[in-house]
């Protein structure tokens, strides 16, 4: 057999074996989730917010973490929109491409990337003793912010410089200031890539529990302000977990069930609206 048919043959099934091992690790995962928490899974989980000995097996749901989940993720989602996209467009409408700030600039997005959340939370932290808040959804939203803000901010970089710089020419031809570029042109074009950044950025936010364990705290009600301290969904498994009662840990299992279903509606939504969006991009 020829050495290049034998190196084709072997890398194609070192490819197949990877795709087969992550596929099983994926299948493991939603398998163990479901199994031990559908049994758990009903309407009072979703609707009722814990009452008293809700961590002993009684009464009660994790309404609380839901909503609080969805307030931080949103939150901070907003949030890191209006500080990434204005970031982004000045790196590539303002700036001078190819420069050693912009290169700077990126290479510090791709640093704090890879920083673990852990830390964000810890930062996060420190500001609020600085200002003197209190574990909140303030806080939480703040550390989030932090955590995400690098992942989106690289995500819509990344798209925007897609767009061909031909357009930004013939704008800019016809008379359009720099400004008037950006927003009529460059963000309608890199529209559908912003939306899969943000939606992506919002799934790491609520899925993280690290970056809130010291800032947003823990809470039983659903805050209504935000300065109390909220609860989330990866928190609320940690503490089901952590407890030496079944029926609790099963009840974790099933917030981790519906924590699953949020980041797979995210997914699918990132899906839908990338092919929505697409069709009015110039190509």
């Amino acid at each position: 057999m020829d050495r290049r048919k034998i190196e084709e043959n072997i890398f194609k099934a070192i490819m197949i074996t990877s795709t087969g091992i992550i596929l099983s690790g994926l299948v493991c995962i939603i398998a163990t989730i479901v199994v031990k928490g559908l049994p758990a899974m009903n309407i009072a989980m979703v609707t009722q917010t814990p009452k008293g000995g809700f961590y002993l097996g009684k009464e009660g749901g994790i309404l609380n973490a839901i909503v609080g989940s969805t307030y931080l993720a949103v939150g901070a989602t907003l949030l890191s929109i209006l500080i990434s996209l204005p970031v982004v467009l000045y790196l590539n409408i303002y700036a001078k491409r190819g420069s050693r700030f912009v290169s700077f600039v990126r290479f510090s997005f791709d640093v704090l990337w890879g920083v673990p959340s852990i830390v964000y939370g810890a930062f996060g932290f420190t500001i609020m003793l600085y200002f003197g808040l209190r574990t909140s959804l303030l806080g939480g939203i703040i550390a989030v912010s932090l955590l995400i803000l690098p992942i989106m901010s690289r995500a819509m970089d990344e798209v925007v410089r897609m767009v061909p710089e031909e357009l930004l020419e013939a704008s800019y031809a016809l008379g359009a200031s720099k400004l008037e570029t950006a927003l009529r042109v460059v963000i309608k074009q890199a529209f559908p890539g912003i939306v899969t950044a943000v939606l992506i950025a919002f799934g790491r936010g609520i899925g993280d529990a690290a970056s809130v364990i010291f800032t947003a705290g823990f809470t039983d009600s659903i805050p209504y302000s935000l300065f109390r301290p909220v609860a989330t969904l990866p928190l609320a498994i940690f503490y089901q977990l952590g407890t030496p009662f079944p029926e609790v840990q099963e009840r974790a299992y099933a917030s981790a069930l519906i924590l699953t279903l949020v980041i797979l509606i995210v997914s699918i939504s990132v899906r839908i609206a990338s092919r929505k969006f697409t069709r009015n991009v110039v190509k």
